[in-house]
């Protein structure tokens, strides 16, 4: 048995509709979705999930029951196409009031076969299959009240083609798409309106200072988010205001909007795309001056209610922003719309100096394995192995270098009594067997080598080799790279098995793709897929897998410090890639972390987004070769021991024990042990620096006062703290104290400092964590909240410690 709102028909759905979630600011008519605006769509779109949750609740009896008036008769050669009550319905003011129940044997009216006949193909349908066609019922039936309040003719039609589709879908029990219709795809426009207003940015602010850029960088951002929720004006009220051939354009342009962009974000059951990701300059210009004007006006009559820092930045700064992007949507060669725009990131942007990679190396830096390609690099394959084409003297990897003036006192300090003649000779030994203890020590002990240390050696005998391989539409590829890449095809496929075949498949033969490949007798026996975006200054891994029967022998690593060291060369110093829960460890141990370090419009809409995966990143320092860093390392190691034991034997005496305890002496000083001065040791930092001139060990409170005042407005400058300045706004953020119930801020903390609450540093850094670690339980790791969270922390930490606050 059931109510009403489940055997009516699709008027009787709920009282939260498509329409209600549509006319939150002026409907289809035009207007912003923003603010007090966007805070109705936002409530109204909750509200369906509500409603989907509540369904997603029932009993299956009750769910099959509902499914029965969308579902075709099962009975032999009947026709009918959903079960309608015996008698019709009246209709109701309340969508949701109390009607007469059904049963499975009540007769449909249209066919005279029971309800149970309707609904016996979906009885073994399991949970999660039946909620998704409750899902799709609850999104047709908003879209049939939707279409049934719709003025505009042109939008109705649009309403009333995604309403047969959904119905369609239902019956048949399959995933709607709306790509394989008359409309095309997204994206519709390249590059995207997104694009273009960061090549925007770039193009007139690159060179502005710091905070001027991230000032405009936040603008853009805002007006993205503007086009995003905007509601665009229907075809028929812009008919009188344009020529035909523009009308025609922007009523695809306004069909495609509704089908895509705007009807999804309230009915999930269809793909959803953002406005900016998928439109280009054409819609945008049709736009541009009506959004341009109607924000001026809600700017100007909302300024009274905006925020001090806001208002501030709106009032000052966006209207300039928009005047100078509206002069590049409609100049006629505007290079923000080029497909290969470039520009130079503004210098806070930009990675590690390098002009090392030109062939110059500075003090204290690693020297460079400059490795000439082979005569193929025009073409489709580049040899990386050492040792192909010219030599180069390269220092030995364990010899030290001066290191720049700044970075040299500590250094200089600790070794100032070690010559290089030392170093030297130091060196030699380690390089020459016959003077070591026990040359076959790494023979009998294999595990204390690096795990890359048997590959160098194949690759030193030519057993192995590596080739950056990739497919070409334009140039010839050779034989031999060809059977290559569907050896790499076959690699990825069988060590990747929950990865669709076809979807390897055309990565890797995409001439976009590249593919560092491991070659052993002749054969790919594994390797890592990338795409790079130079442009963007970062390389995507797609895929990465050596064979099983090669595996556990150090290929991955040696495989990934040839990919650093090959983007090198090619000034690409950051790796993003989507990793799963098995990959997560292999990562993390080639330097990858979640903590994502480039900011998010550099790569959003570029990378592949996996299901179940999480984003990491590396960043490669370009006075590294990776592929003999472990090497370095361990000679920098043998090193210091020697220097060690030279010491030792230097300064090696034994001293009679300590007799005062048996005096009664409880405790002395450490510098007063007999010897330990001789050894080098010297007080550690906190025991003399820090007890010093630490405002809460001298016990001056004022003093104490300025300190923490000083490192509170130092932290309120930082560019990582504006999302901490002042309390979460619940207007805003609504569910944002559910979560939160200790809310602290850097406001807050200003007013405890003013009132002397803060008698210990203690009580400083408990509030100032406290607002880190709220932000990252409230947000997810990949938002920029969480990175500005981690960011501040980490400067907040440095400020204490140079103030000697800080003993963790």
């Amino acid at each position: 048995m059931m109510a009403s709102s489940t055997v009516g028909g699709p008027e009787a759905c709920t009282s939260t509709t498509a329409d209600e979630a549509s006319r939150s600011t002026p409907g289809l008519a035009g207007g912003p979705a923003t603010n007090q605006g966007e805070q109705p769509a936002r409530n109204n779109v909750q509200r369906i999930q509500q409603r989907k949750k509540q369904v997603y609740n029932w009993p299956k009896s009750k769910k099959l029951l509902k499914l029965a008036i969308y579902s075709a008769c099962q009975a032999e050669a009947c026709k009918c196409n959903g079960w309608k009550a015996p008698n019709p319905l009246p209709r109701s003011p309340r969508a949701d009031a109390s009607q007469p129940l059904a049963n499975f044997t009540d007769p449909c009216r249209s066919c005279s076969h029971d309800l149970r006949s309707h609904v016996t193909h979906l009885e073994s349908l399991d949970e999660n299959d039946l909620n998704k066609l409750l899902g799709m019922v609850v999104d047709v039936e908003n879209i049939f009240m939707a279409m049934h309040k719709e003025e505009d003719e042109e939008t109705k039609r649009v309403y009333y083609y995604l309403f047969k589709l959904l119905r369609k879908c239902i019956m048949t029990k399959t995933t709607p798409t709306t790509s394989e219709g008359p409309l095309g795809q997204p994206p519709f426009e390249s590059p995207s309106i997104h694009r273009a207003v960061s090549n925007f940015v770039l193009l007139k602010f690159a060179h502005a200072t710091q905070r001027e850029y991230s000032t405009m960088s936040d603008l853009a951002k805002m007006f993205l988010h503007c086009l995003n929720h905007w509601n665009f004006e229907s075809p028929s009220v812009k008919k009188n205001s344009v020529s035909p051939e523009d009308f025609s354009l922007y009523k695809i342009h306004f069909t495609r909007w509704l089908v895509f962009c705007h009807i999804p974000a309230f009915c999930d059951s269809f793909p959803h795309s953002e406005t900016t990701q998928v439109f280009g300059r054409s819609l945008l210009r049709y736009v541009f001056r009506s959004v341009r004007r109607q924000l001026k006006e809600k700017i100007k009559n909302e300024k009274s209610r905006m925020p001090v820092e806001k208002r501030y930045l709106v009032l000052n700064n966006f209207p300039r922003f928009l005047a100078q992007l509206e002069d590049e949507v409609y100049a006629p060669n505007s290079p923000i719309w080029d497909v290969d725009f470039k520009h130079e990131l503004p210098p806070h942007l930009q990675p590690h100096d390098t002009k090392a990679i030109i062939g110059v190396r500075r003090p204290g830096e690693f020297e460079k394995l400059m490795v000439m390609p082979n005569e193929k690099e025009q073409f489709t394959t580049i040899n990386v192995t050492p040792g192909i084409g010219k030599k180069h003297n390269r220092l030995d990897p364990g010899s030290f270098a001066a290191e720049p003036h700044q970075k040299r006192a500590r250094v200089e300090e600790s070794l100032d009594d070690v010559s290089d003649q030392t170093i030297a000779q130091i060196i030699a030994t380690i390089n020459d067997p016959s003077c070591m203890a026990g040359p076959e020590v790494h023979a009998v002990f294999p595990e204390n080598a690096p795990r890359d240390a048997a590959v160098k050696v194949e690759e030193a005998k030519g057993l192995i080799r590596f080739h950056v391989v990739g497919n070409s539409l334009s140039q010839s590829v050779s034989k031999q790279t060809m059977l290559w890449l569907i050896a790499l095809q076959n690699v990825f496929s069988h060590q990747l098995p929950r990865m669709p075949k076809e979807y390897i498949t055309r990565l890797v033969f995409d001439p976009k793709h590249r593919t560092l490949a491991l070659i052993k007798d002749n054969r790919a026996i594994g390797g890592i897929c990338f795409r790079m975006f130079p442009e963007q200054g970062f390389t995507e891994i797609v895929f990465l897998a050596v064979t099983s029967n090669e595996q556990v022998k150090g290929y991955g690593t040696h495989l990934m410090n040839h990919l650093k060291d090959y983007h090198i060369r090619k000034n690409v110093l950051h790796f993003l890639t989507f990793a799963d829960e098995f990959a997560i460890g292999y990562f993390k141990k080639q330097g990858f972390s979640k903590d994502i370090r480039i900011p998010r419009h550099c790569y959003q809409g570029y990378i592949k987004d996996y299901e179940g995966a999480s984003l990491m990143h590396c960043e490669i320092d370009p006075r590294i070769v990776y592929t003999e860093f472990t090497a370095v390392v361990r000679k920098q190691k043998e090193i210091i021991k020697k220097l060690i034991e030279q010491r030792q034997q230097e300064v090696q005496k034994v001293h009679p024990g300590l007799t005062c305890f048996r005096d009664g002496v409880r405790s002395i000083p450490v510098e007063s042990i007999p010897g330990i001065l001789e050894t080098g040791w010297k007080p550690a930092a906190r025991s003399t620096r820090a007890l010093q001139h630490s405002p809460e060990e001298s016990h001056d409170h004022d003093t104490l006062q300025q300190t923490l005042r000083q490192v509170l407005n130092t932290i309120k400058g930082h560019s990582s703290a504006w999302p901490f300045l002042k309390p979460v706004d619940k207007n805003e953020v609504p569910d944002y104290y559910e979560h939160i119930k200790y809310p602290m801020d850097l406001k807050t903390m200003a007013d405890r400092l003013k009132s002397h609450y803060y008698t210990t540093r203690r009580l400083f850094i408990a509030d100032m964590t406290r607002i880190f670690s709220n932000c990252r339980l409230y947000n997810s790791p990949d938002t920029e909240y969480y990175r500005c969270a981690t960011v501040l922390e980490k400067y907040f930490q440095t400020k204490m410690k140079e103030l000697g606050l800080w003993d963790k």
